[in-house]
């Protein structure tokens, strides 16, 4: 355990009942500390393989005591735990908890590389991070979320969910 730091991550689902997902998700993060913020939850279409169902996207704030690298084994347990199961990069998944921040830390080991790399290219990510983090500066790009968002090329829609 090390002090503890408020990371940012992203949840998504496209298979199954995805809000449930969503929802283990959350249940399963506060295992690992205080979830201190979400998003409200949102729908967009595939980002990748476009023959896929739609998403549903949630950031979250979490203040937690593990490390980096446990966090990140944490974030795949949940994973697991929702039959998440991995054939293609970019494929259709139950479940999906990625790593955006984490504090003011650049990490890039093989396992786990933070901030995300591609969180400035995604406007799923970013939309959901903005209602949550706007003027949270990005570590390496010294760029605010809402300034990432509102330059982000990506052209996929990013809806609220109405469920």
């Amino acid at each position: 355990m090390s002090a503890p730091a408020l990371a940012y991550l992203l949840l998504g689902s496209n298979l199954g009942d995805r809000a449930a997902y969503l929802q283990a998700a959350r249940t399963g993060l506060a295992a690992a500390g205080e979830i201190m913020a979400t998003s409200g939850i949102y729908e967009t279409a595939a980002w990748g393989p476009a023959d896929q169902p739609a998403y549903l996207n949630q950031a979250v704030a979490l203040r937690t005591a593990l490390a980096p690298g446990a966090l990140l084994a944490h974030c795949l347990a949940t994973e697991a735990a929702a039959g998440r199961e991995r054939h293609e990069r970019w494929g259709s998944r139950t479940l999906d908890v990625d790593v955006l921040l984490y504090g003011d830390l650049i990490i890039d080991t093989p396992s786990l590389t933070v901030p995300h790399p591609r969180l400035p290219l995604r406007r799923f990510a970013l939309g959901p991070l903005a209602e949550i983090a706007t003027a949270l500066v990005h570590p390496q790009l010294h760029l605010t979320i809402a300034e990432l968002l509102a330059r982000c090329p990506d052209p996929l829609a990013v809806r609220p969910w109405l469920g």
